[in-house]
């Protein structure tokens, strides 16, 4: 008996239509005579899937009590006794009431499985175990009914339900996934656009590298080593040279043509470290393909050829696109070169472009010497040890233990040779093993005392004395040399993915670049400078540490960038190997002043945009806006001045009426225009402290009709961190805003709830609604949308109103109202030690 099947409804999130797909995969196979059952279903009062249930056998559940009351679970013996060909068990991370056979349904599944039955089963993306973390961040809500990612990863069969955000919350309002009374509630909380977004893009991601798995895993099993172009996946082959950038370019430019394609740049290194490449060219490359989207990679082969395609075939790359060869044509006399190779060897499913460029046929040059750095103390010791030691080792042995033998002197002084190779390097291990050979010749080999040897045995000893002294000095010389190349190694390749991280991704400032410069090289200063002209003086554009020179020629150690720039040290002489990486920062110092003067003239050219346009909207504010009201009151005031007209109390008490209300207008016209001045100039300061809801709230109502609004700010809200005077000016504001386009005979709904560590205050109309690209522009200075014609005032309320509230650390932005109208979400932190408890989402909402 093998095992059973496991096929898998993965939802991006509750309501989306998983059960529905499962019970209409059931009534498919049924009809073709398959032998399915309904294990466990729950429909959740949802009518288009309890009616699904209908013409399907279900098993009868088992009953279990727990603290006085009944809950009803999957019979796991009752299924295994009937034995179907198919079971349909829902809601896979269900936690079992205490007292079931397993404590999670998914084991329940496992039982079922291993017993030969094959099962069909749902899960939410944000059950995933692995997910917890992130859908709590995304929601506020810790998922408390999990199941493990190998459950679902084993399953023979994923499908993925899906449905856009707007869809969804679509068929909520329409009452197909909750009660009525709860569907307000959902789409306020956990049912967010945000979130049903975050969750959509999280299972697209999970069910992409499942794809992926799924696909390695059948070429693997199947041995195929012939490339699916299911996608373009360009790799570039990189030498360190200048025509990389011409390269990258031409594979993004292929990349584009069609969807999806992706660009792979990998530049292979030998393993031992020996390489011509330039640090500085190869972080520039770096920075080019990330610019573009595509991955740089970093690879280790000795056979360049041979790594390039068996990475080309690891990642399943479709084309290959390489530089023609920098060799002149006498080269080429030693080898077809790493194109010709990679292109024979390529096979039929594997394109490779050899591309042209400015640097063919210049000859590559000579590999930059990577010798180490000993030091003047460690060569002296090593000469010491070498020359002056065998020297001591000699009188030792003559003096105090004559009789040791030749063949124990030869390897004392052997040793003495090794000591001088690991301090000092190869010549004082060369030096030491000639004085060696002749102290051994004179002192030790008969006859002494000359430098005849009259024992043949001898004069092999020696000799292979001196022979094994200079290839283990050799040996061990090479082998402190390749030490230290790799410690400089991997200190240069640190520093570079710091330029090719922080500095290219915009996250360093000039004077925290310049900083590290002085630290990694350990210098006195660092400073960065610049002049207009050949001619012109030099200034500095940035600096660190005490005394930094103002001019290049009096620098320790200048690097030139470009014509009229330049990075000057001071404290002492780098080598030239570390002049190469100073040379990559170099250009990232240029690269990051640039970028904070472009941002800078950025900063400028918004602010004088914005304020130009604040003027020009002004001016009309000022020419339209605010001669109404004052038209209006001029016409009273003249009216009540004539004497031509004999105006009753009546008359008179209604154009004094019409006087205030100008009046009025006009205030609150000119208090959102100083509001909108304080919030240009930056002079509004939040007095922030904890604010009970239900005391600012309605306070801030005063301007609207009494039955205009409809209020549910619940006792239990916990207090939030704010401004009362900004925050009630907020709230008025949008709640003005919403009965002013709200329909007359539907009141506005201001509404609060607490949402993990912030509290939300929710202003809902029934008016016309505004479209999604609107959305943000309604928030700007002098924007009325449609310019409604009862819309009285400026356009300034909702940018005093978002202003405010970014003072006070919140945001405030807008929803589409379910059925029809917008509602103004305005989010606020709680305050410091009133945080509620864990806010959960409704139990249906987690099915």
């Amino acid at each position: 008996m093998g095992r059973g099947r496991l096929r898998i409804y993965l939802g991006a999130a509750p309501g989306v239509g998983k059960t529905y797909a499962m019970l209409s995969e059931a009534h498919r196979r049924v009809e073709r005579g398959t032998d399915c059952v309904v294990a466990f279903v729950e429909h959740h009062g949802r009518p288009r899937t309890e009616v699904m249930l209908h013409g399907l056998e279900q098993i009868r559940r088992r009953e279990l009590e727990y603290r006085g009351s009944s809950f009803t679970e999957m019979d796991v013996d009752a299924v295994l006794a009937r034995r179907p060909q198919v079971a349909l068990v829902d809601e896979l991370a269900h936690t079992n009431v205490p007292g079931s056979r397993n404590a999670k349904r998914w084991q329940d599944v496992e039982e079922l499985l291993a017993a030969g039955i094959d099962v069909i089963s749902t899960v939410n993306i944000q059950h995933l175990e692995s997910l917890g973390d992130v859908v709590e961040s995304i929601t506020g809500v810790r998922q408390q009914e999990t199941v493990p990612d190998e459950v679902v990863r084993r399953a023979d069969q994923i499908e993925l339900v899906d449905m856009s955000p707007q869809a969804l919350r679509r068929r909520m309002a329409h009452g197909n996934v909750y009660q009525p009374d709860r569907v307000d509630a959902a789409l306020s909380n956990y049912f967010r656009p945000g979130n049903l977004t975050a969750l959509r893009e999280l299972a697209l991601l999970w069910v992409a590298d499942r794809v992926d798995e799924y696909l390695n895993a059948y070429r693997s099993e199947h041995e195929v080593t012939t490339i699916w172009g299911s996608r373009e996946r360009i790799v570039v082959g990189l030498t360190g040279g200048p025509e990389g950038r011409t390269l990258i370019r031409r594979a993004a430019r292929l990349a584009e043509k069609g969807a999806g394609g992706e660009v792979l740049a990998v530049y292979i290194a030998r393993s031992d470290g020996l390489t011509g490449a330039s640090p500085k060219e190869l972080a520039v490359q770096r920075g080019l393909v990330e610019d573009l989207g595509g991955t740089f990679h970093h690879v280790v082969g000795d056979d360049i050829p041979a790594a390039l395609l068996a990475f080309a075939r690891g990642v399943n790359a479709t084309q290959i696109v390489l530089g023609v060869s920098r060799r002149k044509s006498w080269q080429y006399v030693l080898g077809p070169g790493v194109g010709a190779t990679v292109a024979r060897e390529s096979g039929p499913d594997l394109d490779v472009h050899l591309i042209t460029h400015g640097e063919a046929g210049k000859g590559r040059g000579l590999p930059v010497a990577r010798t180490a750095r000993l030091g003047r103390a460690r060569i002296i010791w090593g000469w010491l040890v070498g020359v002056l030691g065998a020297v001591v080792l000699t009188l030792l042995l003559t003096h105090l233990a004559p009789e040791v033998g030749l063949a124990n002197d030869m390897l004392l002084y052997l040793a003495l040779t090794v000591a001088a190779a690991l301090l000092g390097g190869l010549l004082p291990a060369l030096a030491s093993a000639v004085v060696g050979s002749l102290l051994l010749n004179w002192f030790f080999t008969p006859p002494v005392h000359t430098l005849t040897i009259a024992d043949p045995k001898n004069i092999v000893a020696i000799a292979i004395f001196l022979g094994v002294a200079v290839s283990v000095a050799s040996v061990v010389d090479l082998a402190a040399r390749r030490t230290h190349q790799a410690a400089r190694l991997r200190a240069e390749s640190e520093i570079l993915s710091f330029l090719a991280g922080n500095v290219l991704r915009g996250e360093t400032s000039l004077e925290a670049l310049l900083e590290r410069v002085r630290e990694t090289f350990g210098m006195g200063s660092v400073a960065l400078l610049e002049r207009a002209s050949e001619v012109a003086p030099w200034s500095c554009a940035g600096s660190v540490g005490p005394r930094p020179c103002q001019n290049p020629e009096d620098a320790d150690v200048d690097v030139p960038v470009g014509d009229h720039m330049a990075l000057a040290l001071t404290g002492r002489v780098l080598p030239a190997e570390d002049r190469r990486v100073l040379a990559a920062f170099a250009a990232q110092a240029a690269v990051v002043l640039d970028r904070r003067r472009l941002q800078e003239e950025a900063d400028q050219a918004k602010e004088l945009a914005e304020g130009n346009r604040i003027r020009t909207a002004l001016l009309a504010a000022v020419s339209h806006d605010l001669r109404t009201p004052l038209a209006g009151i001029k016409a009273a005031v003249s009216s009540l001045r004539s004497d031509d007209v004999a105006w009753s109390e009546e008359d008179q008490a209604e154009l004094l009426e019409a006087i205030e209300e100008g009046a009025d207008r006009l205030d609150h016209l000119v208090g959102n225009l100083l509001d909108m001045s304080r919030l240009q100039t930056g002079t509004v300061k939040a007095l922030i402290r904890e604010i009970d809801l239900d005391e600012v709230v309605p306070m801030a109502l005063g301007g609207v009709p009494e039955d205009s609004v409809e209020l549910d700010i619940p006792e239990t809200l916990p207090m939030v961190s704010a401004d009362k005077g900004l925050l009630e000016r907020v709230v008025a504001n949008v709640v003005e805003n919403a009965v002013k386009y709200s329909r007359q005979d539907e009141p506005v709904l201001v509404a609060a709830s607490a949402i993990a560590d912030r509290v939300e205050v929710r202003v809902v109309d029934r008016g016309p609604g505004v479209p999604d690209e609107a959305k943000e522009r309604i928030f700007e200075p002098f924007q009325r949308y449609g310019d409604a014609p009862r819309g009285a005032g400026v356009g300034l309320g909702l940018a005093v109103a978002r202003g405010f509230a970014e003072a006070m650390g919140g945001t405030i932005n807008a929803e589409d109202t379910p059925g029809g109208g917008l509602t103004m979400v305005l989010s606020l932190g709680m305050a410091r030690g009133r945080l509620p408890g864990q806010t959960e989402a409704p139990t249906a909402a987690m099915p």
